[in-house]
């Protein structure tokens, strides 16, 4: 490490969705402090975001242990280091244990407040929350070129979520694919890529006969984080559950469209401009109601529609029609 590097230590989510939501920090601890060198802590699902940071020393993965000893763990990995500052978007205190200039700790907000402008709050930038943002490599980006290569507009799908209750049902998404690409659909001859991880294939079937095969990308289990991310760049609009994956085609500009019921959008609502929120008949204090833990094996999104979705995306594609086309 060069003596006059400024060394950053930068512990996030667990979660994908959760740490997408801070990513913005980064980029703005990069664009404010030019010799900034970058040591980022995540858990095994969101590490893979950070591998393309610039001037990025380490990822160190962390996975948590029930008697917390984690912790100790990595302090005993970053306790060397004298740091420019320590960012703990997890709250964990292990800044009062290590040397460093400043410390960042997150607290939560007594009232409901959007991750985003949460996490700001860490540095003391509520009046300009840094949005999502993901480094990617010149070849991450050709990559994603080349599986998103070919012609017509791409609608992009995300069908799984992490917990049943917040999963809509997939021959609904089925429906509105089929609506919006159709002769008669806003995307008319567009084509279809659908998003997911390992173990989400399945969800795959039921979207193959949308499109003709040259129209479909297959994404499922097949690519990277970031070359996902990389691929919804290219796509006019992205429709997905509440999850890691909405929050990534947010974070790369594409019109996302959320699905929400078990959600609850004042907090984890797609950011950006060309983000929108759809659900049900119901808010979700009153989903909650029904099931106040969420540990009921229930959909909760059976009350929305195909219709409404299709409209909500209709409405998205003409506002942003003038910017994207």
């Amino acid at each position: 490490m060069s003596p006059a590097s400024f060394p950053i230590l930068f512990i996030t989510a667990t979660r994908i969705g959760d740490a997408v939501l801070s990513s913005g920090l980064i980029r703005r601890l990069a664009d404010e402090i030019p010799n900034a060198r970058f040591t980022v802590v995540a858990g095994p699902a969101a590490a893979p975001l950070f591998a393309e940071i610039p001037n990025l020393d380490r990822v160190i993965v962390v996975e948590k242990a029930r008697d917390g000893s984690h912790w100790f763990a990595l302090w005993r990995q970053v306790r060397a280091t004298r740091w420019g500052v320590v960012v703990d978007l997890r709250g964990s205190g292990l800044s009062r244990f290590v040397r460093t200039r400043r410390r960042a700790v997150f607290k939560k907000s007594a009232e409901p407040t959007h991750k985003v402008a949460e996490a700001a709050r860490t540095l003391r930038i509520d009046d300009e929350p840094a949005a999502p943002y993901l480094f990617t490599s010149p070849e991450t980006d050709a990559r994603a070129a080349k599986l998103t290569a070919g012609f017509g507009p791409i609608l992009a799908i995300a069908p799984a979520a992490n917990w049943l209750g917040k999963t809509w049902p997939v021959e609904r998404f089925s429906q509105v694919a089929m609506t919006l690409l159709g002769p008669d659909g806003p995307m008319k001859g567009g084509r279809l890529m659908v998003l997911g991880g390992p173990g989400d294939e399945t969800l795959v079937r039921d979207l193959r006969n949308v499109v003709m095969r040259s129209q479909f990308i297959d994404l499922v289990g097949k690519t990277d984080l970031l070359t996902s991310y990389a691929c919804l760049k290219h796509a006019r609009l992205f429709i997905g559950n509440d999850s890691g994956t909405m929050h990534l085609a947010a974070a790369a500009g594409a019109p996302t469209l959320g699905l929400f019921g078990p959600s609850d959008e004042r907090l984890y609502a797609p950011y950006g401009e060309v983000s929108r929120v759809v659900r049900g008949p119901r808010s979700f204090e009153q989903i909650r109601a029904v099931d106040p833990g969420f540990t009921q094996a229930l959909c909760h999104m059976m009350d929305l529609s195909a219709e409404r979705v299709t409209q909500a995306a209709a409405d998205l594609l003409t506002a942003t029609e003038a910017t994207l086309g």
